[in-house]
């Protein structure tokens, strides 16, 4: 089963340990009488992703300033973004988890996406170094075609600053199965609809919203 996840990060494990804890889940290793979960190795890969989308960021956005780059990543390396990342590579499958986790959807759950995720980044930083962890990340945020237009805290400032409120994100509708679903998100000022938008993710339909939203504000401005 690793050789299949090996085959989709396209890294092969000097240590094929390493990666089997950064699986485990501490619901598995309790429910298993464990003493090795991926909770060390997240704490690894949080400071590792953190310092390598930093470096990514750098680079790719050079006309770019300090405040932008900061939400861009604070973007890149959210939870959300994490679980987006992880279903594409169908983490879900080989995450060793409890029964009772599994009863609740676990293997969908985006914490636990996430948190694997970061201890996946750790085991290739313990088995190969910073070099070759930092070019996983980088490989991983290229195919997230990260946009440096945040809708979402410019339609913010802009309702902040015009009604002294914040705009609220509300799903109103979803389709597809757990691994592709299609997400419909409303944004509203109060009882006032500002702007729909449509995503492969939450966060991405969110920001769709704000786009909508904001075009719509500046059409009746």
């Amino acid at each position: 089963m690793h050789n299949e996840l090996e085959k989709k990060i396209k890294i092969k494990f000097k240590n094929p340990k390493l990666l089997d804890v950064a699986l485990t889940h501490k619901s598995y290793a309790i429910e298993n009488n464990l003493n090795e979960f991926n909770e060390r190795m997240e704490f690894l890969g949080d400071s590792i992703l953190s310092t390598a989308t930093a470096v990514f960021l750098y680079l790719k956005y050079p006309n770019s300033d300090e405040g932008k780059l900061s939400k861009i990543k604070s973007s890149a390396v959210s939870g959300a973004t994490l679980q987006e990342i992880a279903k594409k590579l169908e983490l879900g499958k080989f995450v060793k988890i409890s029964k009772s986790e599994e009863s609740t959807g676990g293997r969908v759950k985006e914490s636990i996406l996430a948190n694997t995720m970061e201890a996946v980044i750790g085991a290739v930083f313990l088995d190969a170094g910073y070099e070759k962890a930092e070019k996983f990340i980088h490989k991983l945020l290229d195919k997230q075609k990260i946009n440096l237009s945040d809708f979402k805290s410019d339609l913010q400032e802009v309702i902040q600053s015009k009604y002294k409120t914040i705009p609220v994100y509300a799903v109103i509708d979803e389709k597809g199965p757990d691994h592709d679903k299609t997400f419909k998100i409303e944004v509203r000022n109060g009882k006032k609809q500002l702007g729909i938008g449509l995503g492969k993710s939450k966060k991405e339909a969110q920001q769709n919203a704000a786009k909508n939203a904001l075009l719509r504000l500046k059409v009746k401005s």
